[in-house]
């Protein structure tokens, strides 16, 4: 038997119907659509408006897609993996909840924390899973929430996030030229001050004074976030090119996080990429962190073709930020959404 290797034979993905556009946010804080989009590159965002529902739902949704679409057999998933900065409880695991709605009778699973960073890590993790041999099948799910954490009185922070999740089947391969190949992962952990939420951790329990003070949202200095965002991002996916003597022209994709339109474009100017190879659809969902890049790819799942070379990219809160190299194991088209 061959060196075992780690590959992904199908994407689901799932958002809300509701659609939060630039123009209905410029009545809610003081912006406009054209202020939005030449800042950000976001059109529309979409948000999770049902109450009682939270970042399992979505999880949830994009998961039985997934088996629904692969034909997968529920019975032989060994482990189900939810990346997410927003979920449902302090306790259980989002995981948990996803894996009791979905019935998996013989799988474990557990909620893996890494921001914007979540689906690009725990890729990573799951890969390495399959490679040790002990697995064969493993889910892993990008999901959030953001509309949760989200200060609709905030027209700096407000304008960015959406809500969604992608989910991919992770299964193991003998063939050696396609797959996960390797990757570049990092954390630099000087991020705390200008990314984070201040209340609701054991630092800072929630309380009448933290309510009061709004501070159960989002907080970013973005000029700061944006700087070490291009700056990581575009030396990841160098140092990966580099590693796997990949040239401009050897790559067919890359699938960064989706934060930013001028991130993105800096990013990948600096790695000498041209725009036409990178997919971005930050337009249409806006930032949805751990979500970004499996949905990115349910969207763009039907151009890739079996040995296209794909590089991922992400950054987030922390700061963490990292690239992979990723060999695609089929031929897209042949799956439709």
């Amino acid at each position: 038997m061959g060196k075992i290797n780690a590959v992904i034979t199908g994407v689901g993905g799932y958002v809300p119907d509701y659609i939060l556009n630039n123009e209905e946010l410029s009545r809610m804080v003081d912006t406009t659509d054209e202020w939005i989009t030449t800042r950000v590159g976001i059109k529309e965002r979409r948000i999770l408006t049902e109450e009682g529902l939270g970042t399992s739902y979505l999880a949830r949704k994009a998961a039985k897609q997934l088996i629904q679409k692969t034909g997968v057999d529920p019975d032989t998933i060994d482990a189900l993996i939810v990346t997410t900065t927003t979920p449902d409880y302090k306790f259980p695991s989002t995981a948990s909840i996803v894996l009791g709605k979905l019935g998996l009778k013989n799988a474990f699973a557990f909620d893996f924390s890494a921001a914007c960073c979540g689906f690009l890590y725990t890729l990573d993790v799951a890969a390495s899973m399959i490679q040790s041999g002990r697995y064969k099948k493993i889910i892993v799910i990008g999901a959030d929430k953001m509309s949760s954490l989200v200060d609709y009185t905030d027209r700096a922070t407000c304008v960015l996030f959406g809500d969604g999740a992608g989910a991919v089947l992770v299964e193991a391969t003998v063939e050696e030229n396609v797959g996960v190949q390797n990757s570049y992962l990092r954390t630099d952990g000087q991020g705390l001050p200008f990314l984070h939420m201040k209340a609701g951790g054991s630092v800072c329990p929630p309380s009448h004074f933290t309510v009061d003070h709004r501070l159960h949202y989002l907080y970013q200095e973005g000029r700061t976030v944006f700087r070490y965002a291009v700056t990581d991002m575009s030396n990841d996916v160098m140092k990966i090119m580099e590693m796997n003597n990949l040239k401009a022209e050897d790559v067919n994709w890359v699938i960064p996080h989706e934060a930013n339109l001028r991130i993105i474009e800096a990013v990948t100017k600096r790695a000498g990429i041209p725009l036409d190879k990178v997919v971005v659809n930050i337009d249409h969902y806006g930032n949805t962190s751990a979500a970004t890049i499996p949905l990115a790819l349910w969207d763009a799942e039907s151009q890739l073709k079996k040995g296209d070379n794909v590089i991922f990219t992400a950054f987030g809160a922390g700061f963490v930020h990292g690239a992979s190299f990723y060999k695609w194991a089929y031929d897209g088209a042949a799956y439709g959404k």
